[in-house]
């Protein structure tokens, strides 16, 4: 499913990302998990702001920018 991500651009471009939209919702991400490249891609394992846990995944192929979400938990809550 494509998302479209804001990010925070550093040395590399939409190398940490902000926020993310799926549909028309809006989620800010309130932590950066994790992240790892692959041989054309960047994945980006992130806590959004409704708890939950997600995957990013930014195609490096000039032919093809975009980002797709690649996996989404449910946070689990405590009882």
């Amino acid at each position: 499913m494509r998302v479209r991500v804001e990010c925070h651009a550093g040395h590399r471009a939409d190398q940490r990302p902000l926020r993310f939209y799926l549909a028309e919702r809006r989620f800010e991400v309130v932590d950066v998990l994790d992240q790892w490249y692959g041989p054309e891609d960047f994945y980006v394992r992130v806590r959004a702001d409704d708890g939950n846990i997600y995957i990013l995944r930014h195609s490096h192929d000039p032919n093809q920018d975009f980002w797709t979400l690649e996996s989404f938990r449910r946070a689990t809550v405590a009882s």
